[in-house]
């Protein structure tokens, strides 16, 4: 039973060593036969919330990003779910190219792609990213499938900084979906809602132990027994990294 946790904490500790380990910045390159300089690569990975949560079924929860490119053209891979002793769920992982559309906004297109103990299912992704007035990151993306199944995506956060080093952060994820899927415990409508606030420490800028207050609610409707329960309000313990 413990199994599942046991290997997705074992990876995440893998990804991190990895992160650690990546550049941040990789040489710029130059073409010299034509005489001009190419766009500076640059490489980014955040690990937003690598978290346990407490109280009312215990869980595991991940949600990382990174970015490879420049300022007009970039590459990005995003992942985030959850692991329990029974298996994982919500499981989303996306690959998507981006452009800037506007001052601070990207328009980014690609794939996602539902990677869990549920059956997988692949969608086509467009969407914009970026921050608002007052510095709210704002992330909405909309998706569709070839079995004509719709889905969208909003996540809002906001970090307020309490001091130089502690940071207060709350946080909100709605998915919504066009039809009822069982076989992914999905109901139609808002199906899923996640949102916490959390308490900061900075060890330093690329480091972060945090403690919150998580609620997340499934959808209600399903075909099987939910993993966990449909709603519960938990602790989180965690850490943030950014490399």
């Amino acid at each position: 039973m413990t199994e599942g946790v046991t290997l997705c904490r074992t990876a995440c500790a893998a990804a991190l060593l990895g992160i650690a380990a990546f550049p941040a910045r990789a040489d710029p390159g130059m073409d010299m036969t034509a005489g001009s300089m190419q766009e500076p690569i640059f490489a980014h990975v955040l690990l937003n919330r690598l978290e346990e949560r407490l109280g009312g079924g215990s869980a595991f929860r991940w949600d990382a990003e990174g970015w490879a490119g420049g300022d007009q053209n970039r590459l990005w891979l995003k992942t985030e779910g959850f692991a329990t002793a029974a298996g994982t769920q919500d499981g989303d992982q996306e690959l998507l190219y981006a452009r800037p559309i506007a001052p601070y906004f990207d328009l980014q297109a690609g794939l996602r792609y539902d990677l869990d103990s549920r059956p997988g299912r692949a969608w086509g992704a467009i969407g914009v990213e970026g921050l608002l007035p007052l510095f709210v990151k704002l992330s909405a993306t909309a998706y569709a499938s070839d079995a004509g199944h719709y889905a969208a995506k909003l996540v809002a956060s906001y970090e307020l900084l309490l001091t130089q080093r502690v940071v207060l952060e709350p946080q909100v994820e709605l998915n919504f979906y066009s039809r009822a899927q069982p076989e992914r415990q999905l109901g139609t409508g808002l199906a899923d809602m996640d949102a916490g606030l959390r308490l900061r420490y900075e060890v330093s800028r690329k480091f972060g132990p945090y403690l919150g207050i998580t609620y997340h609610r499934g959808s209600p409707q399903s075909g099987a027994a939910p993993v966990l329960p449909p709603a519960r309000l938990q602790l989180a313990v965690g850490v943030w990294l950014w490399q």
